[in-house]
């Protein structure tokens, strides 16, 4: 017989209470007491995609057949996204009459057909689509008619008593924070309700200590989740100012260690490194997002408890991930990418991962994930930590890095143990910076009792022209800016192989280098990246 979560016996039962309607019979407010604004911009492009029925998260695109926006196919992360409306602020930024009177319809049709489903209903779904609502309050409903208004609040203000009764929420990782978020939203915009202020203010300080770790990471390790979180934290610091409501101390705090750590995290165009479900982001976005959390300072070298470091000389800014999977309720968007680094040169990219397909069906989800698509070191075709659907299960139990500098060059020594298991094997990778940024080298080591196979992959950015020379032992790289460097390896086969780019909106083709180790070798491949010229 299972046993009895008394916390989520708890939970249950509080929602079931608040869905009963209210004994007071509190009259429904006509219209949001206090303004709420949604701080971000929305894309125009999304928002005419929209007005033909198709909705576009992360390069994946649902369709909006008429009539049943609640019922939208496709993965967990799609469907969370349609019923969340944070999309309501890309017809916004259309700004026509027609994206006006899509926004309206779509709310329409959703509280005809939503009903209570349990998606809907997920505290961060609710909390996504309560603050969106409320955001864009002036563009799709302010001037509608009053049935249509008297049910949006009725809808809200039911909601919000559901998500009040739910919180803490079960969902540990960055979703909890947009929870919250919707709580303070309601709060501020139905002041009447008081409790909902009192309870959001009461689980916010746990969630920030759950999940911004000392050093400003986001506890999921992902760029994207931080970006995210930041985000949530900064609406919220904004709703509390609305509410002339006392935040609480660890909100300033914990944004003023993430605006830093999601710097670090940045390449020279601006765009987020492709690490843990991430995809590049737009740059202005970033730029948005930094500038309100304040402070403006250097980029962090070092993330320890983010296990992301940061070597930066001259143009060149390589980032890697020397950090294990995130634990367990945490690694929902987690790679087998250990040991991985992304290098750009003022503005160009140059070896990249291959990126993510968050929302996407499960076999490009996987793909993405795999150790294959990372710019590491794998062993007999296998990934570093075991895949599963909601997360990683075998995974490196120790990883060590290290980080030095020295007049103006950088040094990062790592190690992981995520092929004990299988293979009784180790990776060692070292990694040096030269003070002009012109000269990156590079050692990937196999240490087993036994050879292993094992291959060594740099994937390039599809701006990258790269070419086989004629003695096979390099590739010469021409960057989009015209210029050209040249990655040599010792103790290995050089090829040039194909490879798929899902940083950006759409996928693109591209290449990737592989080096292929000897078995009967040194377990070991020595390589560089020298620019030419």
């Amino acid at each position: 017989m299972m046993a009895l979560d008394p916390n989520r016996w708890m939970r249950d039962a509080r929602r079931r209470l608040a869905r009963l309607p209210s004994l007071r019979m509190a009259r429904i407010p006509d219209a949001p007491a206090l303004p709420v604004r949604d701080p971000w911009p929305g894309d125009p492009g999304r928002g005419a995609n929209l007005l033909k029925g198709e909705l576009e998260l992360a390069g994946t695109i649902g369709l909006l057949r008429p009539g049943a926006v609640a019922d939208i196919a496709g993965s967990d992360l799609l469907r969370s996204y349609a019923h969340g409306f944070t999309w309501l602020r890309d017809l916004r930024a259309l700004g026509t009459d027609a994206a006006r009177m899509r926004a309206r319809a779509l709310v329409q049709e959703w509280m005809a057909g939503a009903a209570d489903a349990a998606l809907p209903q997920r505290p961060d779904v609710a909390g996504a689509r309560i603050a969106a609502w409320l955001g864009h309050y002036d563009f799709f409903a302010a001037s509608a008619d009053d049935a249509f208004r008297q049910r949006l609040m009725a809808r809200l203000v039911a909601d919000a008593r559901s998500l009040a009764a739910a919180l803490p929420p079960e969902e540990t990782d960055a979703r909890a924070l947009t929870a919250v978020k919707g709580l303070i939203a309601a709060a501020v915009a139905l002041p009447e309700h008081a409790a909902f202020l009192t309870r959001a203010l009461r689980v916010l300080p746990q969630e920030i200590g759950r999940q911004v770790l000392p050093d400003g990471s986001h506890s999921e390790r992902s760029p994207a989740q931080l970006l995210a979180a930041l985000q949530d934290l900064l609406e919220i610091r904004g709703l509390l100012q609305a509410a002339q409501a006392q935040p609480p101390t660890l909100l300033a705090a914990a944004i003023e260690r993430m605006a830093p750590a999601l710097r670090s995290l940045r390449h020279g165009d601006g765009g987020l490194a492709l690490f843990n479900g991430s995809k590049e982001q737009q740059a202005s976005l970033i730029d948005l997002v930094l500038s309100q959390a304040g402070r403006a300072g250097r980029p962090a070298a070092a993330l320890p408890e983010g296990g992301f470091y940061r070597l930066q000389a001259g143009r060149s800014v390589l980032i890697a991930d020397c950090g294990a999977p995130a634990p367990a309720r945490l690694d929902r968007f987690a790679h087998a990418g250990t040991l991985s680094f992304e290098l750009s040169v003022g503005r160009d990219r140059m070896i990249v991962n291959v990126g993510a397909a968050p929302a996407a069906g499960s076999e490009w989800r996987d793909a993405t994930r795999a150790t294959a698509a990372h710019s590491t070191l794998a062993i007999a075709d296998t990934n570093s930590s075991e895949l599963r659907p909601d997360g990683v299960g075998r995974r490196p139990e120790t990883i060590e890095a290290h980080r030095q500098e020295a007049n103006g060059a950088h040094w990062l020594e790592a190690s992981h143990d995520g092929y004990r298991r299988p293979f009784g094997a180790v990776h060692r990778r070292r990694l040096y910076m030269s003070e002009s940024g012109e000269d990156i080298r590079g050692e990937d080591g196999v240490e087993a009792a036994e050879p292993q196979p094992y291959v060594v992959r740099f994937h390039l950015h599809p701006d990258v022209d790269a070419s086989v020379q004629q003695d096979g032992e390099a590739v010469l790289l021409r960057l989009a800016s015209g210029s050209f460097w040249r990655l040599r390896a010792d103790n290995a086969r050089v090829t040039l192989e194909e490879s798929i780019y899902l940083g950006a909106a759409a996928p693109r083709r591209c290449e990737q280098v592989v080096l292929t180790g000897y078995q009967d070798g040194p377990q070991q491949v020595k390589w560089a990246i020298t620019k030419v010229g």
